[in-house]
């Protein structure tokens, strides 16, 4: 955070795969975040959410932030970042307590929550978010806020969210090498959902399908809570290398014809109309119909929806979801998609924009700004809550001491 004219300032910062967004918010008078500036870069050095290469990554960063500086006029020191990719794993766990006092106090809720997350986890994943679904008092289920009710037993049902230690970790020393600090490292898909949800899909059961550049992210809702995130290791750039070795055209010129051009549903295309496509090599370009070009997305669509549709099954809450798909990221923004995937989920499918906004509403109401937006609400809904969950940034800072610490001692 940061502030200007007095006023505070909130950053949420969406490293992806394919684009980096910085996005500036102010808190106005009515404590009411309102959107001041947006900056967008093409991602260099992560590949399916994991950095690969630390310089290039920090260079993305830099220059989105620098973007969004320049648009808020402000200076950015502190940012809410995503985290995502296949090594996220989660689980719902559960927790149960004897209340103190016959009455429940903020002290029962953390030590149910912390009986809830006494779970084994691998030495190379941390904790990111424990999240609770709901409380039950002496075998009275369903409540949300147990503050001050009376009772001798108090349970806690959660949802819990790891992730790789040196994955958040290379993704807070690119933040800070960028000269930022990191107020939190928060689930990309818990994020978008935030802002692209409505309270009565979440009560209702609705499943938010994120389909970014590298992975696709997963979350169900039901009764009003979070029951399963999952990560698919295939989104949009699969979809543009798919393009590119079929109708053989350098991978810049098929995301261009994507984006332009493309259309998940051959049903959808003008057989009648073609494209201009460039070739390799400096050969002549080629023209190819569009519902050529679409029966190549289409397939890629179909494969991916197919195995969100396995993971829900897996999950056992594919029966659960009747608010049906909402589809969110810049890979849902392609024509036809909603209509591929009301056919392949037999359900209701709707395309999901962020919400809740004001100020540039207009200029981020657009899917591809879903975690952007969504980082920084949550992440400051979460801070003023004080339910921040920083063990991680924490963790980060403690192994830079270590590491000098242990070469002073080698030195001197």
């Amino acid at each position: 955070m940061v502030k200007k004219n007095e006023k505070e300032l909130v950053v949420g910062l969406d490293i992806g795969t394919s684009k980096v967004v910085a996005i500036v918010g102010e808190i106005n008078d009515n404590g009411e975040i309102e959107i001041i500036g947006v900056g967008s870069n093409p991602s260099v050095g992560l590949k399916r959410g994991a950095v690969v290469n630390i310089e290039s990554t920090v260079q993305s960063i830099k220059k989105a932030t620098k973007d969004a500086e320049i648009m808020a006029k402000c200076e950015i020191h502190s940012t809410f970042t995503g985290i995502a990719g296949s090594h996220i794993r989660s689980l719902n766990s559960h927790g149960i307590v004897a209340i103190q006092n016959k009455e429940v106090s903020y002290a029962d809720i953390e030590r149910v929550i912390d009986a809830a997350k006494a779970v084994a986890i691998p030495a190379d994943q941390k904790l990111l978010h424990i999240i609770p679904q709901e409380y039950v008092v002496d075998n009275q289920e369903g409540i949300k806020e147990p503050i001050g009710m009376s009772g001798v037993r108090l349970e806690s049902r959660v949802h819990m969210v790891s992730g790789s230690v040196s994955a958040a970790q290379n993704i807070i020393k690119c933040v800070r090498k960028c000269g930022l600090s990191v107020g939190n490292i928060i689930l990309e898909q818990l994020a978008s959902s935030h802002v692209v949800l409505t309270e009565d899909e979440k009560e209702l059961g609705v499943c938010l399908v994120d389909i970014g550049g590298g992975t696709t992210d997963i979350a169900v809702f039901t009764e009003g809570s979070i029951r399963h995130t999952a990560n698919i290791p295939i989104a949009g750039d699969q979809v543009t290398n798919d393009i590119a070795v079929a109708i053989r055209t350098p991978t810049k010129a098929a995301e261009e014809i994507k984006l332009r051009h493309g259309c998940a549903l051959m049903n959808m295309a003008n057989p009648g109309e073609s494209i201009e496509v460039p070739s390799v090599n400096e050969k002549p370009s080629r023209n190819i119909t569009k519902i050529d070009l679409a029966e190549v997305i289409e397939a890629r669509y179909e494969e991916l929806f197919r195995l969100v549709k396995i993971e829900l099954r897996k999950s056992g809450f594919d029966e659960f979801i009747p608010a049906g798909i909402v589809l969110t990221g810049g890979g849902s923004k392609v024509s036809g998609a909603i209509d591929l995937g009301e056919a392949v989920f037999q359900m209701p499918v709707r395309l999901g924009t962020p919400k809740k906004i004001a100020g540039l509403s207009q200029v981020v109401n657009n899917p591809i700004y879903s975690t952007g937006v969504g980082l920084l609400l949550y992440g400051y809904e979460q801070k003023i809550s004080g339910r921040s969950n920083d063990s991680l940034v924490k963790d980060a800072y403690s192994g830079i001491w270590v590491r000098m610490r242990n070469w002073f001692h080698n030195n001197f």
